[in-house]
């Protein structure tokens, strides 16, 4: 009979927290990442099909701010906008990590792995005259690290881009409607997270 020590087992889940920052870009910010930084936080929650590939879902807050005054181009209508607004994410991405990740004895098996990721999400930003209820789609690349057994931390850097143009105050200040994710407004995420394991994969033994 073989028996799995408590150190082999894999899990077929992961619960966690995430915190980070958060930056908008659309009509108010065309090309300066990380301009108006503010915070961002949630929860997530990972189905680890194998080592190397994963599907996540998050619920995520993140704030998002901008201001037209500056940039370098002027509207035809000679609009202005100023905003700052709280945007709510429930998505879903799936993962898949260069390595294969963890402790469970697979040959070639790492601690440490960078990943790609892709999804889709629901993004709801209230306001008081301009409620906005988009899709948005998240791609994005970031790296984990096995802390301890059952313990995992990470980073990662995404783009949320959005079906709607009406996050900043400007619905399509040019006059130039964009279909689908075209010339619409996008945010991004820089998070870290701390997640632990649940719900242990046992093994067949081998008589």
């Amino acid at each position: 009979v073989y028996m799995v020590s408590a150190q082999e087992l894999e899990y077929k889940m992961e619960l966690g927290a995430i915190t980070g920052a958060s930056f908008y870009m659309g009509d108010a910010n065309f090309s300066t990442p990380l301009k108006d930084l503010a915070l961002a936080g949630g929860i997530l929650a990972r189905y680890n099909f194998n080592p190397r590939m994963v599907v996540k879902g998050d619920f995520a807050v993140a704030r998002i701010k901008g201001d037209t005054d500056g940039i370098d181009n002027a509207f035809p209508s000679g609009v202005h906008s100023t905003f700052s607004r709280n945007v709510y994410e429930l998505g879903a991405q799936f993962e898949y990590n260069f390595f294969a990740y963890g402790t469970a004895g697979y040959k070639d098996s790492r601690k440490l792995t960078p990943y790609i990721l892709g999804g889709l999400g629901l993004t709801y930003a209230p306001q008081r005259a301009n409620h906005v209820v988009a899709l948005s789609i998240p791609l994005g690349i970031g790296v984990k690290y096995k802390l301890a057994h059952r313990l995992n931390c990470g980073a990662e850097w995404t783009m949320r881009f959005t079906t709607s143009d009406k996050f900043d105050g400007l619905d399509d200040p040019y006059g130039i409607e964009g279909r689908g994710f075209k010339n619409k407004d996008s945010y991004s995420l820089l998070l870290v997270y701390v997640s632990y394991d649940m719900f242990p994969k046992y093994r067949k033994c081998n008589n």
